[in-house]
């Protein structure tokens, strides 16, 4: 074997290994041949090759079983570091996260807004560095960004149909010149397809086969794992549940579509039928137009004091979406559904149990087996956890090097734990 053929070899084997370390903490090199399937030779040479790296390092020996007592391995989580962002209109998330995916420093700042995308672009750089130096950690073991934001995305010009209240995004060069702008190699991906990512990785999905994760913002999408590895689509944009028509005569969605999810039963339809209702406007307290994140927010907060008509409009949401989730686990014959995002971390305990019980009662496969719904417990920042293990992924196997859109090529991933 020689040429790329080997190149791809080498590199899904020190992806195979480096996902089993990261998941089981400590293992010997005889746990990773049994996990990964791969020949003794090959997982010492790769080994050899990841303490070399300095991304492994072995940390004592494992209890005697009658012989040789095995040396153990781990990720030498200080190594390397990856900063993840999500940008929306209504707030920024910045992650920094180790080797391991475990998050080291977190801030929350404002939104894009209506601000011309150089200019949030310039103060995204600014914040991301402030980060990274806010927690001491050596710029150049930042392997680089990850940026996730509102789908479509294309992989050559960013944003190529961003939602109403990005407009200004639409075609602007993303990667290219917030790479430009922090000195680091920048990837794209959407909010959605990072916080299935994000929940993988820190180890808030089982292991299940075949896993939506469920996201709600100020839109609606899914990200889509399939044995443990996500799932894309042609452009990188599966999953966009939020556009699932469930009423051919609805309402106009802003997709240029009708009756979607989104403009049946999102953040913002609850907003403007809550706003619509002048009772429940001053019992939730919107006055003066905000963003739809805070709005939502307000809505969600009067209901779970007891607000009736704030209860019956969430429910109403819930009863759409729940249905659309249901569509989705027919199509993909779903195993589990984890609720995340921002608004599921504000509203998803009013959500939760009406998904579920649409699924117990009218999921095509339910007689071979259920779909378990659970709600994220890093649902406000999964998309950003996402992000930057987007780049631990990418940076650290070859393959992936000089995309912008990691998922053109989804069989480059690592394989998921014991594949």
């Amino acid at each position: 074997m020689s040429g790329p053929a080997r190149t791809t070899s080498h590199a899904s084997s020190k992806a195979a290994v480096l996902d089993v370390i990261r998941a089981a903490g400590t293992i010997s090199r005889v746990g990773l041949i049994n996990a990964t399937g791969l020949t003794g030779a090959t997982i010492s040479t790769v080994v050899r090759g990841l303490i070399e790296d300095g991304l492994v390092v072995e940390t004592g020996r494992a209890e005697s079983t009658g012989g040789k007592r095995r040396v153990l391995l781990e990720l030498d989580h200080s190594a390397r570091y990856a900063i993840g962002v999500h940008l929306d209109h209504a707030g920024i998330t910045y992650v920094l996260t180790n080797l391991g995916g475990a998050v080291v420093g977190r801030i929350s700042r404002p939104g894009a807004g209506a601000a011309k995308p150089a200019d949030v672009v310039e103060r995204m750089a600014a914040e991301a560095a402030a980060l990274v130096g806010s927690v001491g950690i050596d710029r150049e073991r930042v392997l680089g960004l990850g940026l996730v934001s509102p789908g479509p995305l294309s992989a050559s010009a960013g944003m190529a149909l961003p939602p109403p209240t990005m407009r200004q995004w639409s075609d602007f060069p993303l990667d290219t010149v917030l790479g430009q702008a922090t000195g680091l190699p920048v990837l794209l991906d959407n909010d959605a397809t990072a916080a299935a990512l994000g929940e993988h990785w820190s180890g808030g999905v089982d292991n299940a086969a075949t896993v939506a994760a469920l996201y709600m913002g100020t839109g609606i999408g899914a990200g889509l794992l399939v044995n443990g590895i996500t799932y894309r689509g042609a452009s990188g944009n599966a999953g966009e549940v939020g556009h699932i028509c469930l009423d051919p005569f609805g309402p106009e969605c802003w997709c240029g579509a009708r009756g979607c999810l989104e403009a049946l039963a999102g953040p913002s339809a609850v907003v403007a039928a809550a706003r619509a209702d002048k009772a429940l406007a001053r019992a939730a307290g919107l006055g003066r137009r905000r963003s739809v994140s805070a709005d939502f927010a307000a809505v969600s907060r009067a209901a779970r004091k007891g607000e009736p008509a704030a209860l019956e409009l969430l429910e109403r949401s819930a009863r759409y979406l729940a249905v659309a989730t249901r569509t989705l686990a027919n199509v993909m014959d779903l195993e589990a559904v984890v609720l995340t995002g921002p608004s599921f971390a504000i509203a998803g305990a009013i959500y939760l149990p009406i998904v579920q019980e649409e699924l117990d009662r009218a999921f095509f496969s339910r007689a071979n087996h259920p779909v378990r719904v659970r709600l994220s417990a890093s649902a406000a920042t999964a998309s950003a956890i996402g992000a930057a293990a987007m780049v631990l992924q990418s940076e650290l196997v070859p393959l992936h090097h000089g995309l912008r859109l990691p998922g053109n090529l989804v069989e480059s991933e690592p394989p998921p734990v014991g594949a």
